[in-house]
């Protein structure tokens, strides 16, 4: 028991988790509706697009490397889908959307890949440089606009739900939205590929040395380029979920989120410079970032201050997760002078 405690205590998520459980029962004190039923059912359906975004934006930093282009990536995958499916007309169900933000974001994403994967530039500048792309050609190129009116397939979609909570005290009922199993099925899929997989190990090895990861035979070039175009891939339908779920689209509306999903990740215990973190701790720092920004009302602060404590948030999670990456590699250090 002494030894499971003591596992926890040195992880991460044990921490975050904790956090979660203070802020959740100050929320609940507060105004007595942190906990009700339909309070819990929006909190995470406001994790669904959140949610996608983390799990790409984490297997990118796992090996080392960074992406801050899949908001303009799911923006203009979301924008160029919906707008073509409006001028043929297309009133099918949600799977023509699905596939096509699918291959496109597949498309944008091997940009991404092949810069910085086969070319080796670095991850910053080009993702940065493609945000700057896609939110040019989708503004400028396709003229976007807001669009009202989205196809009927994707309407059905956004309204569908599995099923819906109720608060016994106010009357008030939130619906979960039949999208939440896409970020099960993504979260499984991902878990999966990390924990059983020649592709998830040689991903956690790129990010602990990437040099060792290639004299030990990984892929380097070609497994970077594959996590950007999952990345691209997850970013494209979480773009499509968003527009479903709003009833419509606007173009510029999840522009800037990449910093609140990145720092999520890192919060979760994923290190900044890679091969190290947890899909655990990448969904908990997510959900704790979500908290902060749509239960901030429920304790009476003001809408003003969300920026501020996300700020703060950011800085922290960074920090942390430096002053980690420091320790273990003054340990790993000692133990090499040891050996010789």
């Amino acid at each position: 028991m002494q030894k499971l405690v003591r596992k926890l205590l040195q992880r991460n998520e044990t921490y975050i988790f904790l956090i979660i459980f203070a802020l959740s029962l100050v929320i609940q004190v507060r105004s007595g509706q942190f906990y009700t039923p339909n309070n819990i059912v929006d909190i995470l359906s406001a994790m669904i697009v959140p949610g996608l975004f983390a799990v790409g934006a984490f297997l990118v930093i796992l090996t080392g490397g960074i992406d801050v282009s899949f908001p303009a990536l799911a923006s203009l995958t979301a924008y160029a889908t919906t707008k073509y499916l409006l001028d043929t007309n297309y009133e099918g169900n949600i799977l023509i959307p699905i596939l096509m933000a699918l291959v496109i974001g597949a498309i944008l994403g091997a940009v991404n890949g092949f810069f910085i994967g086969y070319m080796n530039l670095p991850a910053m500048i080009v993702t940065l440089g493609t945000a700057s792309v896609f939110k040019g050609i989708m503004q400028g190129t396709l003229e976007s606009k807001q669009l009202a009116v989205i196809p009927s397939g994707m309407k059905d979609f956004g309204t569908s739900s599995l099923f819906t909570a109720t608060n016994a005290q106010s009357g008030l009922s939130s619906r979960m939205p039949v999208a939440f199993l896409v970020v099960i099925f993504v979260y499984v899929l991902a878990f999966f590929v990390l924990r059983y997989t020649i592709l998830g190990r040689g991903i956690y090895a790129i990010g602990g040395n990437e040099n060792a990861a290639y004299n030990a035979g990984y892929k380097v070039k070609r497994t970077k380029f594959l996590l950007y175009v999952f990345a691209g891939m997850t970013a494209s339908v979480a773009g499509i979920i968003r527009v479903c779920m709003m009833q419509q689209c606007h173009p510029t509306n999840m522009l800037g989120m990449e910093m609140n999903i990145i720092a999520g990740v890192v919060l979760g215990g994923t290190a900044i410079v890679g091969g190290r973190g947890t899909l655990t701790g990448c969904f908990l720092g997510t959900l704790l970032i979500v908290m902060v920004e749509n239960s901030m009302i429920l304790i009476g602060v003001p809408v003003i201050w969300k920026g501020v404590f996300v700020g703060l948030l950011i800085v922290i999670g960074t920090a942390v997760s430096a002053y980690q990456s420091t320790k273990a590699g003054t340990k790993r250090a000692k133990k090499r002078e040891e050996a010789a």
